[in-house]
């Protein structure tokens, strides 16, 4: 199937009525859940994982898809009139957009948000129709030893970017791997770590452990939140930006699209990311870099842009390698696999509608946000108004309803309290669940691939270096261990030096201006 005849086909699928329908309630709870903060569309696409296996395979990625790059700029309404990030992706949007609002400039600062993922939607929707096609056709030639590799490069790369500690989440990672191995062996077919329990037999369900970590885990989380937010104003006006806004903004907008979408395509990359990235790119490019913090309208448009693009073009790993670049897309990739597809090099030749029509329904969801979001901005914000406590409630409500609906076993019922108080434990104590998450998904492929690598070599760890692409792959890990050791080690000398200069009660300003000049570093890198 040639390009032509592939988009020809995504849009016959993504123009079905009953898909137009899911792409709406898609963008629209996105946005809503966005506005929430702390709930995120992590935790909504794993309490709406049940629903998704009643309807077509196709419908159920675009409406989740809906969700992920929905919820990007849902965030951005609450930083920048709350500074209150409703989503993780949208920290770096509070530095200048709250400082925009406090200015009387919230409607500018949410339009040119709005106008810059648009664009970063839609340059990214065209970047993965180019390169995903090809990068498919490649990865038919993949064998067990690139699997091996490229899952393993995720489950790196997802731990070393993560927002917390690499000690922990590499323990994270572990225990994911370890969860992964319950069930029956891939090869041998005996039973591991069942402990006689026959409904352990087929391993943990992956909805369970999802509903479990991110539904019940960040429910529980926030209902321990009372404080109140205030906005900074009540009244919205002048959302579309000036042509002096949007001049400002257009160098930003175009170097955020192409950043994000190569950061998204990366295994863990992502829109948090992208975005200090981009943040930390216009920041450097600027004349004037003390302006950025203070209302820069470049501080904005960059990193939403980014974090949009990013969110597209994650999915490109996903649709081709059967790769998941970050947590969200596992729950997606978790979603296809138990309605029996399964992404990957084969899924364009073997399930085209699935491909086309997602890629499609980006096109029709980026526009459905940009005519949603502009001018319903106020009534978003009303959202906020809603008790934690019911939302809560009925949250908990749906998610036990849905999980025992896919197997009709109490066990899963058992395995989303579980890992609910798991998650919550791990939120308390500063542990994510992302890299256990991701681990957990990729294990069965990198266990199955690993043996077999070792079945075709015959014992021999050579298989995976002598080979062109795990070779390369492996050396690419290889790099990434020692720059980071290396960088931990420089930012360590940084501090020690700048807190003896402290301690000494000399030099007090030359330590500030050095941490300033650190955690400038640190954020450019």
């Amino acid at each position: 199937m040639g390009l032509m005849d592939g988009i020809a086909q995504g849009f016959a699928v993504a123009l079905d009525p009953i898909n137009i329908l899911y792409v709406f309630i898609g963008v629209l709870i996105g946005t809503v859940i966005g506005v929430l903060p702390g709930l995120g569309p992590t935790a909504t696409i794993a309490l709406l994982l049940p629903l998704t296996y009643t309807i077509e395979p196709a419908t159920a990625v675009i409406l989740l898809a809906g969700i992920y790059y929905g919820s990007m700029y849902g965030g951005t309404i609450t930083s920048v009139l709350l500074r209150l990030p409703g989503e993780a992706a949208s920290v770096v949007t509070t530095f200048d957009g709250y400082q925009m609002a406090k200015q009387g400039r919230a409607g500018p600062a949410l339009g040119i948000a709005a106008i810059g993922s648009f664009i970063g939607g839609i340059l990214a929707v065209v970047g993965l129709t180019l390169l995903a096609p090809p990068l498919a056709a490649l990865a038919v030639s993949f064998g067990p030893p690139e699997y091996v590799a490229l899952t393993t490069l995720g489950i790196l790369l997802v731990t070393y970017l993560g927002t917390g500690s690499v000690l922990k989440s590499l323990s994270m990672a572990a225990l994911g791997l370890l969860l992964a191995t319950v069930g029956q062996d891939p090869i041998t077919g005996t039973t591991r770590f069942t402990f006689g329990q026959v409904a352990l037999f087929d391993g943990l369900d992956f909805v369970a452990v999802a509903m479990g970590l991110f539904g019940v885990g960040e429910i529980l989380h926030s209902l321990e939140r009372t404080e109140k937010v205030q906005a900074v104003t009540k009244k919205i006006t002048h959302i579309w930006p000036s042509r002096k806004d949007l001049h400002d903004s257009a160098g930003a907008i175009g170097r955020g699209s192409v950043l994000g979408f190569v950061i998204g395509v990366l295994p863990g990359g992502g829109g948090v990311v992208s975005s200090l990235a981009s943040y930390a790119l216009e920041k450097r490019r600027a004349k004037d870099p003390s302006r950025f913090g203070k209302g820069a309208i470049e501080g904005v448009a960059g990193p939403e842009t980014a974090n949009n693009a990013s969110s597209t073009s994650a999915f490109i790993p996903l649709l081709t390698l059967g790769i998941p670049a970050n947590v969200v897309l596992a729950l997606i990739f978790g979603a296809l696999l138990v309605q029996g597809i399964t992404p990957g090099p084969q899924l364009i030749s073997q399930n085209p509608e699935i491909f086309w029509g997602v890629i499609a329904s980006m096109f029709i969801g980026n526009l459905m946000l940009l005519a949603l979001n502009i001018p319903l901005v106020g009534v978003f914000v009303q959202i906020l108004r809603v008790r934690a406590g019911i939302l809560g409630a009925f949250a908990l409500l749906v998610t036990m309803a849905g999980v025992f609906s896919i197997n009709n076993d109490a066990t899963d019922m058992w395995v989303v309290l579980a890992f609910g108080v798991l998650g919550w434990l791990m939120k308390k104590t500063g542990f994510e669940p992302g890299p256990l998450v991701l681990a957990f998904v990729l294990g069965p492929i990198l266990e199955r691939a690993f043996r077999q690598s070792m079945l075709i070599s015959g014992g021999s760890l050579g298989i995976f270096v002598t080979r062109p692409i795990s070779g390369g792959i492996f050396a690419v890990m290889a790099l990434i261990i020692v720059v980071s050791i290396l960088t931990a080690r420089r930012r360590a000398r940084v501090l020690h030096r700048h807190d003896t200069l402290d301690d000494d009660g000399n030099g007090n300003g030359l330590a500030r201006a050095g941490r300033e000049t650190d955690s400038d570093t640190l954020g450019d890198s």
